[in-house]
């Protein structure tokens, strides 16, 4: 079975499908989008059109992010190394949906206003919380290619990209301020990355080195510098 999953996972065909998957979302909204622009309404766009498409890009947002840093944990219980090479791909769609996101609120709702987009990232802190959380995946998604990587060099490059985790909590705690009610998605979404990031710390506390107990004959001079 897991032999299988890698060559699944390996072939290129796959990689062909999870990116049309990750196309679904967008190719979902196209057709009441469609209709809105042809005949003036849309019921699957409800009232508030804007709000709906703000919320709708928002959402797939922290989704993809969430599904971004699935990938590890998946590979190390599963032992299916190839799905990193999916990580970028699913890495770049959540940027994409973020940018779908904020341009759905300074086009249609802000009108290219400037002044206004800053008055309001001053003034409420949701947005200005997601301001940080975009700030943060624009670097991500510009270092994203192998060429970055070996400018940077692999370390300082993995250091940089953490902050992935920083910009998908900043996208739950976006959430959760924006809604007035029912939070129960945002809590859902932020119990899910407080799982992956438990898992994170467990992982990297069971492979951090453990300090050697000290021995009551006499230190062993071969560790000692000269």
């Amino acid at each position: 079975m897991s032999k299988l999953l890698g060559r699944i996972l390996s072939s290129r065909w796959t990689k062909v499908a999870v990116f049309a998957l990750c196309l679904v979302p967008i190719l979902l909204l196209a057709r009441p989008l469609w209709m809105l622009a042809t005949t003036g309404y849309s019921p699957d766009l409800t009232a508030n059109p804007i709000e709906y498409i703000t919320h709708y890009t928002g959402t797939w947002t922290i989704r993809f992010l969430l599904i971004t840093l699935s990938v590890t944990p998946f590979r190390k219980i599963f032992n299916q190394p190839k799905i990193a090479r999916y990580r970028r791909m699913l890495g770049l769609f959540a940027f994409f949906y973020v940018c779908l996101h904020l341009l759905t609120w300074f086009v249609l709702d802000k009108f290219f206003s400037f002044p206004e987009m800053w008055a309001d990232i001053l003034k409420r802190r949701y947005i200005t919380v997601g301001m940080l959380g975009f700030a943060m995946l624009l670097p991500l998604a510009v270092t994203s290619t192998a060429g970055w990587v070996r400018r940077m060099g692999f370390v300082q490059w993995q250091r940089l990209h953490r902050l992935i985790y920083f910009a998908a909590l900043a996208g739950v705690i976006h959430y959760y301020w924006l809604v007035k009610s029912d939070v129960r998605l945002p809590l859902l979404y932020g119990g899910i990355l407080t799982v992956l990031m438990l898992y994170r710390a467990v992982v990297w506390l069971r492979s951090s080195p453990r300090p050697q107990r000290a021995k009551s004959t006499s230190p062993n001079t071969a560790y000692l510098r000269d």
